[in-house]
Order: C-alpha cells, then structure tokens, then sequence
C-alpha cells in the first residue's frame, strides 16, 4: 500500500506545484489484480488475469470543479495528469455547492484482506471448476471462478490521508438439462470458502428438477424468493431508493422516519464485514449504517455533495463519477431471521437448500423463484420494476415443490412487495452473492413475500 500511499500524495504535491496553494485536490490510487478462470461445456477454455494501477484526480480551483484519470504512474504521466485536469477546470462552470474536502479523519477498519487468495493459483481455480463438474454428474456446465485484490490509497490537500487492501473470491456456473439451466452462485473474502462440489451438485439438481416446464396463466402469486434474486430488490434499492442524490432530488421512495416496510426487514451498509476498500472515493471512511431498522426507513448514503445539501454529514459512500450517479450503498446486506451471514450450501429436496426449504413448507399455494433479469424500472418513484424470471421457477403446493413452470415477465413495485404485513418470513442466513457491478457486493437471505405481480410469459 506504501506505493499506492505515495503515488496518491505526489499527485497533490504535483497539484500545488502547478496550480497553486489555494487549489483544493483529491487523489485516489487503486492497484487492482484480477484472474478469471472460465469454463463452458464442461471444461476450462480461458484462464487470464491483469494487473491495473488507477489514478483519479478531482480538483477545485477559482471556483470550478474538474476531475480526471489515468493509468500511467510515471512521473511524467502524473504530470500529464494533473496539467489536463487544471486545463479542463478552467473550461468548468463555476461549482457554488462544491462542499469541500474531506477532513483527516481516521479509518474505522483496515478492510478484509486475505493474501492466499489474493495470491491464488490457476491450478487452486481450476481446482475447483474441476468439482463443480464432476459434481454436475455429466450435465453441460459453464461459469467462472475470479479472485481479485485491491490495494488502494488516498489523499488530499486538507491532510487526510488512508489506505486499505481488500481481496474476494466467486464462483457462479450453470449446469443444464433437457433445455433447462440451474445456477450455483457464492462469493466470499476467502477462496478457500469456495466448495465448486457443493456448487456444482446444487446447479444439477436445479437444473434436472427444472425441465420440462409448465405454464401458469400470469397473476399474483404468493412467492419464495432465493438470495439470487432478493439481489436485485437490493441492487434497486441501492441505486434508485437510498441513494442520497435521488433522494435530495425527490426521486426517491425513502420516506425517512416512516415505517415503509414490514418489522422483518432491516437493511445494512457496511463495508467493514463484507469485502471492499475501507474509504470512499472522497477518502471518508466507511462505517456501518442502518438505512431501515425493523422496517423504519433511517437514513440514505450521502456523499460530501449530497450531505451539505441535506444538512448532514457523509455515509462513506462517494463514488467516481457520483455528480452523476449519486451517492450508492453498494455493500447492501438484507439481515437474515438470525442476523447470520453465510447460510447453508447443502442440497435439501429436489431444488431448495435447507433454509429455502423452510420458508416453502409454509406457502400452500405459491412459486419460488430463483432468479430476476433483464429488470428496468418503469417508475423511479414508486421503484415499480419490470422484468423476467431466470434460471427455474417452480410451483409450490401444500408446502412442497411440485412442478417446474415457464418463466414469467413481472411488473412490481419492490417497496410495496417488503411492505407492512407483505413479508412472511425471512431465511435464517443471508448468502454473499458476486454482482458484475465494479466493487460491490450483496447479501441477502431468501424471502417469502405474501404478493408478486407476475404480468405474462417471458416473451411479453
């Protein structure tokens, strides 16, 4: 991190140097090493890795607001760096709410850093695509397993100064029959949590208990949503409900200090007890935050803009490019029944794990769903989100599992579905899920929802 530590502190010193003591700069330096083992139809066809150092430059003189970035650390490419941002602050409209620097302030934590696994082999991923194979008992399998690092730093010319190092480790595969897919998905800090057996074993029982489909006619449903999918409820909620820009903006369903959701509900943001760098991208550190508590909305993420808006101070939760974006809890964790975290990976039944089983026996007429995809929001307000089912759906009568159906296009509103008396049970364990999204993660336990809004068949 010393690296990353110095090169951060050289672009602000480069800063001084070249636009003068006055202007006010932020650096951040992120060293990424990712490995990607792919496999498809049963077997390894790619296996590559890359290493990355990043640099990100934000600046604000006489008045204007300028960011900028690049890979080449050399002194010159630092220069280079700096002089462009300077030029294109200078073609910036003024910035009267630029709400300044962050303050020094120290780190809640060091982040979650594992070195064997951000140091693992191809032969320790390829390990385990090799079990999830064999575990898929001859079914086509396909998917990845990753391991990634960062090590990062931070500062700026108000004197803070942090740096922190984080690694993870993910698995998801298919395996398919009879035209049927089955998912395995996990992600974790370490790859020796990583099971490709247990993974693989549970995709093809998923997969074989998913063919030959039947269909409903669409309506609502009573319905067992598995972690994979309460992802995307979270995925939404983090970029259109508790983000701090819509929610200055009055585009948001946050309704603070309002009971918005059923008791059951509790929703966190912390990156200290999942994976990631332990600062933001304005050098804030991150901490622990209860955006609802028992079903009580509490806060949104802030970043420094967002919060001098509000009259608040920082969540932690600045991204690059956030004018735009805004301020994302991108470490969202749904709490499970028991406030555990990773839950139980054993196949229990023909298609559910034991704690998804649980929740089933209770519904006498339902679906369970494994997947959402393809989801777009229709109304940014109210979050009413359309979408399809993915990856097998089944019918659920009198407690059990009975019937593999068609998937179905939906069109919710994902408040209303968590709302006051909609959400009848929640799993006993929440499950830590790998997203495409860059440095975010999710973890949600599996949900039984009273309601879901199922529109028509996939094709429309």
């Amino acid at each position: 991190m010393s690296r990353e530590l110095d090169l951060a502190g050289r672009v602000v010193e480069l800063v001084r140097e070249i636009a003068g003591a006055d202007a006010q700069a932020e650096s951040s330096v992120t060293h990424t090493a990712q490995s990607l083992t792919r496999f498809a139809n049963s077997a390894i066809h790619q296996n590559v890795a890359e290493e990355t150092t990043g640099l990100r430059l934000r600046l604000h003189v006489d008045g204007r607001t300028a960011a900028g970035s690049s890979t080449v650390v050399s002194e010159d490419g630092l220069r280079a760096l700096v002089r462009r941002t300077v030029d294109a602050a200078r073609l910036c409209p003024p910035d009267p709410a630029w709400p300044g620097l962050t303050p020094p302030t120290p780190l809640a934590g060091a982040g979650n850093f594992d070195e064997a696994t951000a140091s693992a082999s191809p032969d320790e991923r390829a390990d385990r695509v090799r079990d999830f194979v064999a575990a898929a008992g001859g079914l086509e399998t396909a998917g990845y397993c990753r391991t990634v690092s960062w090590s990062g730093a931070f500062a700026n010319s108000a004197g803070q100064s942090v740096a922190g190092r984080s690694a993870e480790a993910a698995m998801d595969g298919v395996a398919r029959a009879g035209g049927a897919d089955g998912v395995a998905r996990r992600n974790t800090g370490r790859l020796s949590d990583l099971d490709g057996a247990v993974l693989g074993a549970r995709a093809a029982v998923k997969a074989r208990a998913g063919a030959a489909p039947v269909e409903l006619a669409p309506g609502r449903y009573e319905v067992v949503l598995e972690p994979t999918a309460v992802v995307d409820i979270l995925q939404n909620f983090a970029l259109f409900g508790f983000n701090g820009k819509a929610y200055n903006e009055r585009r948001s369903f946050a309704d603070l200090g309002a009971a918005q959701f059923d008791p059951a509900i509790t929703l966190v943001d912390d990156a200290l007890d999942t994976l990631g760098l332990p600062y933001d991208a304005e050098g804030t550190p991150k901490r622990r935050i209860a955006l609802v508590e028992g079903g009580v909305t509490r806060t949104v993420a802030h970043d420094r803009r967002t919060a001098a808006e509000a009259g608040v101070d920082s969540t932690g939760h600045a991204t690059h490019g956030g004018a735009s974006w805004g301020a994302i809890p991108n470490n969202l964790r749904m709490l499970a029944a028991d406030g555990t975290g990773d839950g139980p990976t054993e196949v229990s039944g023909p298609v559910v794990d034991s704690d998804t089983a649980a929740l089933v026996a209770g519904v006498e007429r339902g679906l369970l769903v494994t997947d959402f995809w393809y989801t777009r929001v229709l109304d940014p307000k109210s979050l009413v989100v359309t979408g399809l089912t993915r990856n097998g759906v089944w019918l659920v009568e009198n407690g059990e599992v009975t019937t593999a159906v068609r998937n179905f296009r939906f069109t919710q509103s994902y408040p209303q579905a968590l709302a006051p008396g909609a959400v009848l049970g929640l799993g006993r364990h929440a499950s830590l899920l790998p997203d495409s999204w860059d440095a975010s993660w999710w973890s949600a336990p599996a949900l039984r929802l009273a309601s879901w809004n199922f529109t028509g068949g996939a094709s429309g």
